[in-house]
């Protein structure tokens, strides 16, 4: 081992760093080791005598090995001078090692050879992979939440439209034909009442069902309802809000339909608590293969840390945006004001 050491690295200072780094040092020349500092072989369980002299395939996961041997021959050959990676190794107690590792090649007694450092990754990988998995796991809890949600809300509407708005519609018929059979003024006073009271209630029930489950979604369009919605918008919160000429060339999947038009909903629910906005434009762009949502206000503008700020709300938009596999830009306007962008590939049905 000292006459090894000393090959490679002859002045004792530098020898002590290498034995003593914290990150494998190791030295490959015709496919062997040629040294490997105690880190390095440490990482999969051996000493540095049991590896040098050692070929690679012996240390080596057999199913990276392939992959290992043309990179290692690319540097060696000079295709590659550098590169750094993530190598398999075998633990000498057969589990696989991940190693991020970067070579350099260099030249020893006149043949090319490569010198590298390493470091054990395994547990950061598998780390980084336990975080993908449960990230992966949470936005499929939050679609399933969302497609609940929804198929809730569409049975709400349709209970409080056919069966309570059936049974205000017969009560308003009832109170009709009592109007008509009963002279007493009292009794048609009381009666005009109950017919005002019942239609109102009627009313409201349309309204309640219409935001649980905009009709006009699922008859005319996501356009017509957005465009509805915007008059509901503008008349409720004394807002000027329009939106600029569509031409609507392709007909969206009703999941792409219902997520943008949440989205929608959701950022004029913003504008109106937080932006102290005097008006509002809209425009939406359909292209031959994604869709374009512009919404854009002359209120104060954002600030993602504003405590005023709804990050519930944001990252359900977020959400809904990457269910159909789209991106959502939340910033301040350059001209003052919010500027939402909602960019979303289209999924074609029928004719397009």
């Amino acid at each position: 081992m000292i006459d090894q050491e000393d090959q490679y690295f002859p002045s004792i200072p530098f020898r002590a760093i290498v034995e003593q780094s914290l990150a494998g040092i190791y030295v490959l020349q015709d496919e062997h080791f040629a040294y490997a500092n105690a880190t390095w072989a440490e990482m999969i369980g051996r000493t540095p005598e049991e590896m040098i002299g050692g070929h690679l395939r012996e240390f080596v996961d057999p199913g990276f090995l392939d992959e290992l041997m043309a990179l290692y021959w690319r540097r060696i050959n000079g295709d590659l001078k550098s590169l750094r990676f993530v190598t398999r190794l075998v633990h000498k107690d057969g589990r696989v090692i991940l190693i991020e590792v970067h070579g350099t090649r260099m030249d020893y007694k006149g043949r090319p050879a490569i010198v590298g450092i390493g470091v054990d990754v395994t547990e950061r990988l598998k780390r980084d992979e336990e975080l993908i998995r449960s990230k992966a796991q949470l936005q499929e809890l939050a679609a399933n939440i969302n497609r609940l949600r929804e198929e809730q809300r569409a049975k709400f509407a349709r209970d409080l439209h056919d069966v309570l708005g059936g049974m205000l519609t017969s009560i308003k018929m009832d109170v009709s034909r009592i109007m008509r059979r009963v002279d007493s003024p009292e009794v048609q006073e009381i009666t005009h009442g109950l017919l005002a009271l019942t239609q109102d209630t009627i009313n409201t029930v349309r309204e309640i069902s219409e935001e649980l489950r905009p009709s006009a979604l699922d008859h005319i369009g996501l356009v017509a309802a957005i465009e509805k919605e915007i008059a509901v918008f503008s008349n409720r919160y004394n807002i000027a809000t329009c939106m600029a000429p569509c031409e609507v060339t392709t007909r969206l999947s009703p999941k792409r339909n219902i997520a943008i038009y949440r989205i929608f909903q959701e950022a004029l629910t913003n504008i109106a608590r937080h932006a102290d906005a005097t008006s509002v434009f809209i425009r939406l762009e359909f292209n031959d293969d994604d869709f374009r949502m512009e919404i854009v206000d002359n209120g104060r503008g954002i600030d993602m840390e504003s405590q005023t700020m709804t990050p519930i709300g944001l990252l359900g938009m977020s959400e809904r945006a990457r269910e159909i596999g789209g991106t959502l830009e939340i910033g301040s306007n350059p001209g003052g004001g919010t500027r939402l962008c909602l960019f979303a590939p289209l999924v074609h049905q029928g004719v397009q």
